[in-house]
This record gives C-alpha cells, sequence and structure tokens, in this order.
C-alpha cells in the first residue's frame, strides 16, 4: 500500500513538472497577443503532446471566450488544470506568465535607460505571430467549420468584427452565434462525447464563485476604511480583471482611467510600460507587474498581478467542474458549436487585425512569413523554433538590406 502511494505521488510530481517545463517554454515564446498563444497552445498541448483533443480544446476556448478576464491565460489555465488539478493550474499559470512578470518588473526599475520598444527583432516577432496565428486558424477552421451554415457563422462574425471592432460587439457575436447553435445544430449533437476528468468538486466550483463575488463587494469598502496603497492596488486591479471581457488591449484604458488621473504614476510612465509590454512574450496583463512597480516596487508588482489574475484563475475553478457534464447535452452542444465557429470567424478578423496590418508590412515580411509558415504547416517545426528562425531570418534580410 506504501509503495503504491508512493508511486502515485512520484506520477504526480512528474505531471506536475511536466506542465511548468511545457508552460514555461510557451512563457518564454510566445509572442504576438493573445490569438497568437492560442496558437502556440494548440500546437504544443493538442498537436505535440495530445493532452487533449481538438473538440476539448476548442470548447475551453469557448468557455474562456464567455469570461472576463484574459482568455488565452484562462485556457492555459484550464488545461494546467485538467492535466493536474488546481496545483496544476497554478503551475501552468505561474510558468506561461513569470518570464514577462520579471522582464517588465525589470524594466519598472530601470525604465528611464531600458530602451527595446524599437528594437529589430520585435517587428520579427510579429511576423513569426502572423505564421502561428494563420496555421492554427486553418486547424481550427477545418475542424469547428465543417459545413457551410458554420462557415457563414464564421463569417459572418468576422465581417462584423472588421466593421465594427468592440470588445461588446465580440460579445454579442458569441451570445448570437450560441442562440443559433442552440437552434441549428442540437440535432447534430454527439450522443458519445468524449469526457474529460476534472479533480475539482462542484462544491469547489461555487466556493469559487462565491469568494469571487464576496471580494467584488467587500474589497472597495475595505479599501475605503483602511488607508493603504498596497489594498488599493489589490481593489483596482482586482475589479479591472473582474469586469473587462476583450483581454488585455481593453484592460489598458481601464487601468489607466484608474491610475493616471489620481495622480499614482505620469502618462509617460504609463505609454512607456504599455510599449515594452508588446515587446514580451505571454500575456499583456503581465502590464500589471509594471504598473505595481512603479507605485510600490517589488510589492506593488506581486499584489497588482495576482489581483488581476486571480478572478481569472476563480472562474476557471468555478466554471470546470460543470462543463463535462453540460457536454453532454444536445442543446449545450449546438450552443458550442455556433460559439466556436464564432471564435474563427473572431479569430480570422483578429488575424487581419492587428496581426497581418502590424507585421506584413512589404514585400520581405510576406517571404518570411510564407517560410515560416510552411515550416510549421509542412515540415512540423515546433512553434519555438520558428520564433528562433523568424527572428534570425528577420536580422539576415535587414542585412541584406530587405
Amino acid at each position: 500500500m506504501k509503495l503504491n502511494q508512493q508511486l502515485k505521488d512520484r506520477s504526480r510530481w512528474s505531471v506536475l513538472l511536466e506542465i511548468l517545463f511545457t508552460s514555461t517554454k510557451l512563457g518564454l515564446t510566445s509572442f504576438g497577443g493573445p490569438v497568437a498563444h492560442l496558437a502556440y497552445f494548440k500546437d504544443e498541448y493538442v498537436d505535440r503532446r495530445k493532452w487533449l483533443t481538438d473538440k476539448t480544446y476548442a470548447d475551453l476556448i469557448a468557455l474562456c471566450q464567455f469570461l472576463p478576464g484574459p482568455a488565452s491565460s484562462q485556457v492555459g489555465i484550464s488545461i494546467g488544470m485538467l492535466r493536474g488539478g488546481i496545483l496544476g493550474g497554478i503551475i501552468s499559470f505561474l510558468g506561461f506568465t513569470l518570464p514577462s512578470v520579471i522582464v517588465l518588473v525589470i524594466f519598472a526599475l530601470l525604465y528611464q535607460a531600458f530602451t527595446l520598444g524599437d528594437a529589430g527583432f520585435i517587428h520579427s516577432l510579429k511576423v513569426v505571430a502572423a505564421a502561428v496565428v494563420l496555421h492554427a486558424l486553418i486547424g481550427l477552421g477545418k475542424k469547428l467549420t465543417p459545413d457551410k451554415s458554420r462557415i457563414a457563422i464564421a463569417l459572418g462574425a468576422a465581417v462584423i468584427m472588421l466593421v465594427a471592432p468592440s470588445a461588446w460587439i465580440q460579445i454579442l457575436i458569441i451570445v448570437a452565434a450560441g442562440l443559433l447553435g442552440w437552434k441549428l445544430f442540437k440535432d447534430k449533437a454527439e450522443s458519445k462525447i468524449e469526457p474529460f476528468h476534472v479533480s475539482i468538486s462542484k462544491k469547489t466550483g461555487l466556493v469559487s464563485l462565491s469568494v469571487l463575488i464576496g471580494l467584488l463587494i467587500f474589497l472597495p469598502i475595505l479599501n475605503n476604511t483602511f488607508n493603504s496603497s498596497l489594498l488599493n492596488i489589490f481593489d483596482v486591479f482586482f475589479r479591472v480583471g473582474s469586469l473587462v471581457f476583450g483581454g488585455g488591449h481593453v484592460v489598458l484604458p481601464m487601468i489607466e482611467r484608474e491610475l493616471v488621473p489620481q495622480g499614482l504614476l505620469s502618462a509617460d510612465e504609463f505609454l512607456a510600460g504599455y510599449g515594452m509590454a508588446q515587446a514580451v512574450p505571454g500575456p499583456l496583463f503581465t502590464f500589471s507587474s509594471y504598473l505595481g512597480t512603479m507605485m510600490e516596487g517589488i510589492a506593488g508588482a506581486a499584489v497588482a498581478t495576482a489581483a488581476i489574475f486571480l478572478p481569472s484563475f476563480l472562474l476557471i475553478v468555478a466554471a470546470l467542474p460543470f462543463l463535462s457534464e453540460l457536454r453532454k447535452r444536445a442543446a449545450f452542444q449546438g450552443i458550442l458549436m455556433g460559439v466556436n465557429a464564432s471564435v474563427v470567424g473572431i479569430l480570422l478578423a483578429a488575424f487581419y487585425d492587428p496581426v497581418i496590418k502590424s507585421s506584413i508590412l512589404d514585400g520581405s515580411d510576406f517571404a518570411l512569413g510564407a517560410v515560416l509558415f510552411a515550416l510549421l504547416n509542412v515540415w512540423k517545426v515546433p512553434a519555438w523554433m520558428i520564433v528562433i528562425i523568424g527572428v534570425a531570418g528577420g536580422y539576415i534580410l535587414q542585412a541584406l538590406g530587405f
């Protein structure tokens, strides 16, 4: 009995170390924003390691699109939880997030002398992101839009997002696609859908949701009662992380309104950190680490980072225990089919703006992107190697005068 327990413990630690290694590798190489992050995740977690199927991965993306907060980070946390429970989710989050946190904290401490935003390799990383996103978009499109109805939903979502880009429009698209899916696809539901196991009980999920609601109610009261700068930082960043839809670029103006007019830091300091946040891998929400450091040093960085990501973690713990059971129901499967199709359209719109618009500026960019895409799609070169090849290729083209 003791030997069996030791083997189980050893196996569990092996799984957790594998999660840490994989998520840290992604945290060091996942440039290009949330759309690119989902592409990197698919390449690593689904295609290479087979930790989950395309269907389960798509359902996780759909779930996280419904929730406020950074969708790519939530997907990474969810995969960690499916693989290693709540501790696996924490480790997955830390591995993916800490590399950019460390860089942004250092930049905040040295920001007046540390300039990186105009470095040549930054543009090469954008070209890499374009190739990775296109590769993932084609793969997801084949899986999630196999018929004319779902292609129509994807195209409609893309057109609307391109014509009227906004976080609220994206939410309305997802809701409308879910309703269409419930109407059109519930009869196409699979009777034998592959279940997934998550070692989180429904009771734990409800407790997690209660903690989130309780903090939203009581943090402002505590902040007004006690004169503490760290408590004020936690209140501001927790509230923003709980209520923002649409990812990192949407959260920036919300944070700016909370900090700059109050004199907690200057507009120039805010914009310097924003520029640096674009140049590092990992989630854009780690911009909070820079802001926290500027206001209260290392302690401020820790508090701001924990506060802005904590709502996402609580929401995932609350949602995952119910997802596996819901996926068995025909109506919910229909809703997910519609939502997943709309996600393809939203990714298609994002592939044009901001990915293509900020990365493919001339013929040499297109040539480099085409080579990187072929290496990914045909020769199956791993995404982290594409980052290295892309940066090297960018410098070679620059040296040749292209």
